[in-house]
């Protein structure tokens, strides 16, 4: 039950009783998503971490907080699916755009789109949030594909980290949805 009421408006309206349809699954509720533990950011490449919030194994998407708490990168990939991108905190871009994201700013990624994303010196670590509908497609230096990645690459990667620092391979389990 949420936090009681006590001069809102709607303070007296009852929850819906039976809000969930029967093979529904529950909501995935984490608090402080962005967390500073660095235990729960998994290494993406050597200098961006994700800490995945949700993952739709059937789907092939995920949503994660990328981070990096210097200067980063992630290896140049093509989306042949949307992408959608909020900035948490610090700064980040894409090499081939004429933008850099900061905190508040939104991102939508076009299907068929390749970069190269990286993070920025800044005071406050880059954290952005992303949905991501997989594969990415890893990219050489001309842009041509040398490989992707895909949700079930990113579960293996979060279950060998997580496992590794203490925190149980099984914990990516429960944000299957």
């Amino acid at each position: 039950m949420p936090e009681l009421a006590t001069s809102e408006f709607w303070k007296d309206i009852p929850a819906i009783p039976n809000f969930f349809k029967p093979d529904a699954k529950p909501e995935v509720y984490i608090p402080n998503a962005p967390i500073d533990d660095p235990k729960y950011y998994v290494p993406f490449t050597e200098t961006v971490f994700s800490r995945p919030l949700w993952i739709s194994p059937t789907e092939n998407r995920w949503c994660d907080i990328l981070m990096a708490s210097s200067a980063g990168l992630v290896n140049r990939h093509y989306h042949p699916h949307e992408v959608f991108a909020f900035t948490i905190s610090g700064k980040w871009g894409y090499l081939e755009h004429d933008w850099t994201a900061t905190a508040g700013d939104f991102v939508y990624e076009t299907p068929g789109e390749g970069h190269t994303l990286v993070a920025y010196e800044h005071e406050d670590p880059m954290r952005a949030f992303f949905i991501v509908k997989g594969p990415l497609i890893w990219l050489d230096d001309k842009g041509e594909p040398e490989g992707y990645f895909d949700v079930h690459d990113y579960i293996a990667m979060c279950r060998e980290h997580y496992a590794k620092v203490g925190i149980g391979a099984d914990y990516v389990d429960t944000l299957f949805r």
